[in-house]
């Protein structure tokens, strides 16, 4: 029988919670509905009103894997969706604005990606992220050096970013904009990867081109564009392991040495949240936004 639980008034039918999800530590469906309702209260404001693409996983990371952004079927009425323009007509997607639609979309087995802009201002951004990618045998330590040239690189025009890991190999960097159209962010985060490869040859690339990527940190800039989505901070990633994509302090990134030092798991994060809180409220804060230059 199907378990049915109440969240703020609205009744969900949670399935296979014993079922094994990431078989090389044994996490379980139900561990996963724990995990995104403990953390909740960090997650949702990174959500919350930002239209929803679902990558979902229902057998585990090593079964079918699949990207959805249409509202899926079966949605309950309840749950918030929006009309959203995309330049093939428009669409209807998710909106998590709360914890009944959050449980609702985590018993689907998802990891959640959203857009660098609010449902109110359909592509105008008000972030911009740079995805660090490690090409093998490239790590994340040597994205670290490279966030902080970019750190260093943003401050100069007066923007403040933020790192946390991709959970998954690399590390993205998230700062805070004045509304902005998404073809100037994109714009400028092109200039930011390019200006990265000139000062760091060695280290960095900007192109998406395969053969010039092993050994090097692709720092993607196009996730910008109004159509592209990312990995929201405290996603539960579709890896062998639970790994999250966990915000991390500048200490953190400048002290890594190892790989491992990077990798958090959903049992890592209620700690973390205990001893830092959400390291990218900061993001929620307007005086905080910056304008492009």
């Amino acid at each position: 029988m199907t378990p049915i639980t109440e969240v703020d008034g609205h009744r969900l039918a949670l399935s296979n919670l014993d079922k094994v999800l990431y078989p090389a530590t044994g996490f379980t469906k139900g561990e996963v509905l724990h995990y995104y309702a403990t953390t909740a209260d960090a997650l949702l404001p990174h959500l919350r009103d930002r239209p929803l693409s679902f990558l979902r996983y229902p057998d585990g990371p090593d079964g079918q894997v699949f990207f959805a952004k249409n509202v899926p079927p079966g949605t309950p009425d309840w749950v918030t969706t929006a009309e959203v323009p995309r330049s093939e007509g428009p669409a209807r997607m998710v909106l998590v604005q709360d914890l009944a639609s959050l449980m609702w979309a985590a018993n689907l087995v998802t990891e959640f990606h959203t857009h660098q802009w609010v449902i109110q201002r359909p592509g105008r951004a008000d972030r911009l992220v740079l995805d660090l990618d490690p090409g093998s045998p490239a790590t994340v330590v040597d994205c670290c050096e490279v966030a902080l040239w970019l750190r260093e690189r943003l401050a100069e025009d007066g923007i403040e970013a933020y790192a946390k890991t991709s959970g998954s190999k690399g590390l993205h960097l998230v700062a805070a904009l004045r509304p902005t159209p998404s073809e100037r962010v994109t714009e400028y985060a092109k200039e930011l990867a390019v200006a990265a490869e000139r000062a760091l040859p060695r280290l960095a690339v900007h192109r998406m081109t395969r053969s010039l990527r092993p050994g090097k940190v692709f720092v993607d800039w196009s996730q910008n564009a109004a159509r592209k989505t990312t990995a929201t901070p405290y996603t539960l990633r579709a890896r062998p392991e639970p790994t999250v994509s966990a915000p991390v302090t500048w200490d953190e990134v400048e002290e890594c040495r190892s790989p491992g030092r990077l990798t958090f798991l959903a049992t890592d994060i209620a700690p973390r949240l205990r001893d830092h809180g959400d390291l990218l409220a900061p993001l929620f804060e307007t005086a905080g936004a910056a304008e492009l230059p």
